[in-house]
């Protein structure tokens, strides 16, 4: 037994644990996003569901690939993992299977998930491990000053296209909800800081992998893209059901409600669809669903018995 400041520590789980923590002590560096960006909103809510939750700094893991949004470990007095481009949730996965009584959470920019991180976004959502993804979609790669992302509305003008993005932009709830075994699939906006709030404590209490996208605004390049919404509740449509997420302050606000069932997929997937709405609120959920780390659970090993396996597969080399 280990005695580390007010807890007792026996192996890596914590015991009789009478610490407690309030939301400045998950403040990490000071953020240095452009002011106005959604991000602020977002690590606002984050640091809130810790404090609730009173998750232990040393047992909470943000891992991040690259871009604007995944400078958020630096932010955070937790444990953290800075990584590559696309690369957050491989990582995560890692981090899960060798320790699953971590708390984990990665967080992902549009075109970190969705363009080289697109086969990581595709398998993990399949694998269903018990993580909580949140990805910070602004419809462009705003850290490397406005190239077109896979997220972009079709005729958003950028560097790389400056006549206007060819394409539709991809529907990231539409695609998560059409990959086998997606067990939690939301979607949030972030001038809406008590729904981001809502919606982040339903995933990080979802068993398995649950993917939140929230509509964030880049104040540098696309300031635009979501003011309708913010400047025209009519634009906006809650997804209400007593299984979904709620926010009655908002119900007043946003005249337009839809009852979905978030176990009825099909009707979440239609109601994914573009059409001009902004829909908030839980698509699907399905806690039924095997978690990844429990079907690929590893024993753990001693010190002695991890030297014994390394001797063994060194002298496999021995000349």
């Amino acid at each position: 037994m280990i005695q580390f400041g007010g807890c007792s520590l026996l192996g890596s789980a914590v015991v009789d644990d009478d610490r407690s923590w309030s939301m400045q002590d998950y403040e990490g560096a000071i953020a240095r996003w452009c002011p106005g960006c959604g991000d602020h909103a977002v690590l606002a809510a984050v640091q809130r569901l810790l404090e609730d939750e009173q998750l232990p700094p040393e047992q909470t893991v943000f891992v991040s690939g690259i871009g604007c949004s995944s400078r958020f470990p630096h932010y955070l007095k937790t444990y953290g993992f800075h990584g590559l481009h696309g690369r957050a949730l491989p990582v995560a996965l890692g981090v899960k299977l060798r320790r699953p009584e971590l708390h984990v959470f990665a967080v992902m920019g549009d075109g970190d998930c969705c363009s080289i991180g697109g086969g990581h976004w595709l398998h993990t959502t399949r694998y269903n491990p018990n993580i909580t993804a949140i990805m910070l979609d602004n419809g462009v790669y705003g850290l490397t000053k406005n190239q077109t992302s896979p997220t972009s509305p079709q005729g958003l003008k950028s560097n790389t296209q400056p006549r206007g993005a060819f394409l539709p932009g991809m529907n990231p709830i539409s695609t998560t909800l059409g990959i086998k075994n997606a067990s939690f699939v939301a979607q949030t906006g972030d001038w809406l800081p008590d729904h981001i709030y809502a919606t982040l404590k339903k995933a990080y209490h979802h068993k398995g992998f649950a993917f939140v996208r929230i509509l964030q605004r880049c104040p540098a390049y696309t300031d635009h893209l979501f003011t309708d919404a913010m400047r025209d509740p009519s634009r906006i449509e809650l997804l209400l059901h007593p299984n979904g997420i709620s926010v009655p302050e908002l119900e007043g606000i946003y005249k337009n409600h839809t009852y979905h069932d978030p176990s009825d997929l099909t009707n979440g997937f239609r109601l994914a669809q573009d059409d001009g709405r902004f829909r908030l609120g839980l698509f699907y959920q399905n806690e039924r669903l095997p978690v990844y780390e429990e079907v690929r659970a590893v024993p753990a090993k001693s010190a002695e018995q991890k030297l014994e396996i390394l001797n063994k597969e060194l002298d496999r080399y021995a000349v």
